[in-house]
């Protein structure tokens, strides 16, 4: 299947324009035509081979949003026309004991990624940055008629990134839940703990999201560049660390209470350090937590549709991406962009 899209041919060039060919469809995959992929700051850090394993040509995007437009004879759940999604994962060896249990997200063989990755061939893995995407059904996602369909895009990471710890460390009504960093992944952190009914603290650098903290669902904000902002506060039952720059964890560490966790969702490119007498006293957690498995975000989906959950974002063609990638690591954006694949073609 010829296809358009646009690719990094290597870790300094922009993204251009890029014509490759897609795996054939197979009995048990449909094809979904991309309406809208959203821009992940994971998207930069593997163009630029910020951690050291991408491979080139390499055609980004794993929030993707579109129209079944084939469906393969053993493909069950999808008809042609209905909405899909595709998120970070195309295949897992689906026999392991976390593929068993539906974290194929931790797949003890490695998941098969949505980009940057490869088949079971060997042939290599093409993201949403294109005009169509071949996925197996298992790993297809339904996407309700419900949601704003661009703003839906960021929830195959962003989302999922957020709603999976939350979940799996049981936040809930009556408990003090953190959250560090207000962007794409905080702002959708904040909207979850709010809707699972968690008293939400949002901690910022930046006085002037304290609005945008308040109106996303944070019942107290914390700017933690003042002296002494974290002094006397309650001890909290579960903070989400989105931050994806190197920064201080062991003060938010610190404000745990007994037997808590803090949770890492935010990958920077350096190591963080840890001080001892942050999580020693009090037997504090810190855990990090990748994605969620194809059932998890099934879910989340079907709890955005619910509670009318979706992400904040700035629609740009496709031709903006590489403004787009400079925007995002400045954090000039409210709060993810989404390309309009109508742009490519």
């Amino acid at each position: 299947m010829q296809t358009l899209g646009y690719a990094a041919l290597d870790a300094s060039s922009p993204l251009a324009p890029f014509h490759f060919e897609r795996k054939a469809a197979g009995p048990r995959d449909i094809v979904i035509d991309i309406l809208y992929c959203g821009v992940c700051h994971s998207d930069i850090h593997q163009a630029r081979n910020e951690w050291g394993s991408s491979t080139y040509p390499m055609v980004p995007g794993h929030e993707i949003v579109g129209r079944v437009s084939a469906v393969g004879a053993e493909a069950t759940g999808f008809q042609v026309g209905d909405l899909g999604g595709v998120g970070c994962m195309l295949d897992s060896c689906r026999q392991c004991p976390s593929c068993r249990a539906g974290e194929e997200q931790y797949c003890d063989s490695g998941a098969t990624y949505t980009y940057n990755s490869a088949y079971r061939d060997g042939s290599p893995t093409y993201g949403g940055y294109s005009q169509q995407i071949v996925v197996d059904h298992d790993f297809a996602l339904k996407i309700s008629e419900k949601l704003d369909l661009a703003a839906t895009a960021p929830l195959l990471c962003a989302g999922i990134t957020t709603y999976s710890p939350l979940r799996h460390w049981k936040v809930g009504s009556g408990q003090r839940v953190g959250v560090i960093g207000l962007g794409g992944l905080g702002h959708m952190a904040l909207k979850f703990a709010h809707a699972l009914g968690a008293h939400v603290t949002q901690f910022t650098t930046s006085p002037s999201k304290e609005a945008d903290a308040r109106r996303l669902g944070a019942d107290a904000v914390v700017n933690t560049r003042q002296e002494g902002a974290l002094d006397n506060l309650e001890r909290f039952d579960f903070i989400l660390d989105t931050v994806a720059a190197p920064h201080d964890v062991n003060p938010f560490l610190r404000l745990l209470r007994r037997d808590a966790s803090m949770v890492l969702v935010g990958v920077p490119e350096v190591p963080l350090s840890v001080e001892p007498f942050a999580i020693v006293p009090g037997r504090r957690s810190l855990a990090g937590s990748l994605i969620g498995g194809i059932r998890e975000t099934q879910e989340m989906l079907d709890f955005c549709a619910q509670h009318n959950i979706v992400s904040d974002i700035e629609l740009i063609p496709i031709q903006k991406i590489n403004e787009a990638y400079e925007r995002t690591i400045k954090s000039d954006v409210k709060y993810r962009f989404v390309i309009d694949m109508k742009s490519l073609t």
